[in-house]
Formats: C-alpha cells, structure tokens, sequence
C-alpha cells in the first residue's frame, strides 16, 4: 500500500563538516587569545607579570598586553595598609598584659617587584616578615615601662615600639607610617588599686589646694597690715620730718634774731663808748619826765625823800 509519502535520506559530506569544525575552532582560539592578550591593572596596585610562573616586569596601572598561554599578571597593592596584632606580654615589674597593636605601611612603589620576588606577595610578607617584628617590637617596648607608666604615657610606649620596628625595617622594601595601641588590658586588681591610688592623688590635690588657697589669703593680709604699717610710718616721718624742719627754721630765726640783737647792741656800746653827747641822749630818751624821788649825795650814805617838804 502507498501512502504517498517517499523517504528520503540525506548525506553529510565528512570533509565539509571537518572543514567547518576547525573553522569554529580557530574563531574560538582567536577570541580567547585576543581576550587574553589584553589587561588591566587598577588604581593604586602595580601588576606582577610572570612568565610560565617566573616574575619577569613590573607594570603600573592601566591598559598592557601580553602573551596569552604563557604570561600571568598578579596585582599587588601599593596603597596603605593595616596589620593588627593581638598579643601577650610584660611590663617592667613582670605584669601580665594583652596588647593589641597595629601598624600602618606601604609597599614602595619602585620596589613591588623585589617585594613580590623575595617574598611571593603581601600575606607572605607580613606573614614572615612584619608580624613578627611587630610583635618583638611591642614586647620589648611593654617590658621597658612599668604598668602606671604605660597607662599615662602610652605616647612614650609607642614612640619605642615605633623606633625599634623602623629599625628592624629599614632593609625591607616598605615605609611604616605610624603604629598604635588599639588596646591594653591590665589584671583588674592592678586596675582597682590604681583606681584608688588616682583617688588618693586627686583629695591630696584638692587638699594641698586648699591649703595653698588659705596660704594666700594669710600672704594676702600680711601684706595689707605690712602695707597699712608702711603707710602710717610714712605718714609719721613725714609728721616728724615736718616738725623737725619747722623746729630747724624757727631755731635758725632766734639764732638769726640773736645775732642781729647782739649786733646791734655790740654797736650802740661802741658809739655810747665813744661819744658822751650820745651817751646823754640815749638817756633822754629813755627818761619817763619824772624827777627821782630819793637822791643821795656825794659822800653820803643817806637816802632823801624829796617827796617831803
């Protein structure tokens, strides 16, 4: 029976299809070798190229190539960084503390590549090399102060942990920028007598304020009684001074008076001396107009009335 419908079957060259299998293929291996010829490198890193594992340049940030199959690029940040380290220790008097400290650091750019080369990257290198610097830098400082010390001069603790890392740094391809104490826990009991010890200190303050407060008001009022003392022996002397000037005056006008009376007598003896004309004219004047009542003679020793008839 025919039910008009006919088979037909189709043939596939076996060349042409070979043909085109290897034309994708050589469009995929294009795509992906021009995908892998180019790359980029971001802000604030520096790219590691090596070649079949070997680091081989170092490259800055932007748009590079290279050779796809045989080159890899690894970024390393040149930006600061970081790295904290909790950590147990002593202090000067053998006090147990737990310290957590961090440090801040930066690759130096031109010397990534050696960074990368020497120590395989960033972990590896703070892994092996400034973790466990950072962590004898900081027990060495702690064991140089003592507990009271480190809490009221932690500047001090970290300018030491600071001078003794750059040193144990300064042949390494990176600059340290600052360290800190993030943070210091002490026993509680220290904590409590040094919480009462500081209590101590701020009554005795308070007390020797208040002693150098009543100090100087005393000061305050020897000085007014000493000022009040000064002013009345100023106003004295300057009493005395005037009395004693007005005395000086006065006793060099009597002395003045004096000389001028004796003078003058001294010369109304020498011209009643030598001149009787002026010897009875002084007389005189002298004379009250009255005759004398008694008058005795010459030779006698009998004194008349002559008031008497």
């Amino acid at each position: 029976m025919n039910n008009g419908l006919s088979n037909s079957t189709v043939k596939v060259n076996p060349k042409n299809a070979t043909k085109h299998l290897w034309k994708v293929v050589v469009v995929a291996v294009a795509v992906v070798g021009a995908w892998k010829v180019f790359y980029t490198i971001d802000e604030g890193h520096v790219g590691i190229v090596k070649r079949f594992g070997e680091a081989t340049t170092q490259v800055n940030p932007g748009l590079h190539t290279k050779v796809p199959f045989a080159d890899t690029v690894e970024e390393l940040e040149i930006r600061t960084r970081k790295n904290s380290e909790m950590l147990k220790a002593s202090t000067y008097e053998q006090m147990p503390v737990t310290a957590e400290v961090s440090v801040n650091w930066t690759v130096i750019r031109p010397e990534a590549f050696e960074l990368y080369k020497n120590y395989g990257g960033l972990d590896q290198f703070e892994n092996r090399i400034l973790d466990p610097r950072l962590r004898s830098a900081t027990k060495d400082a702690l064991a140089r102060f003592k507990a009271e010390q480190i809490i009221q001069n932690r500047g001090q603790v970290i300018q030491k942990i600071e001078e003794t890392l750059l040193s144990e740094m300064v042949n390494f391809p990176v600059k340290l920028d600052s360290v800190q104490i993030e943070n210091l826990v002490l026993p509680p009991k220290y904590l409590q007598s040094i919480e009462t010890k500081q209590t101590e200190k701020n009554l005795a303050a308070a007390e020797m304020h208040r002693l150098e407060r009543q100090k100087l008001e005393a000061q305050r009022e020897v000085n007014t009684a000493e000022a009040k003392r000064d002013a009345e022996k100023a106003r004295a002397d300057g009493s005395a001074y005037a009395i004693t000037t007005e005395a000086r005056a006065e006793a060099e006008a009597i002395k003045l008076k004096g000389l001028a009376e004796a003078e003058s007598m001294m010369k109304k003896a020498e011209s009643l001396k030598n001149s009787s004309l002026l010897v009875d004219y002084v007389k005189a004047q002298q004379w009250d107009g009255k005759l004398p009542s008694t008058v005795m003679g010459n030779g006698q020793d009998i004194l008349w009335n002559m008031k008497e008839k």
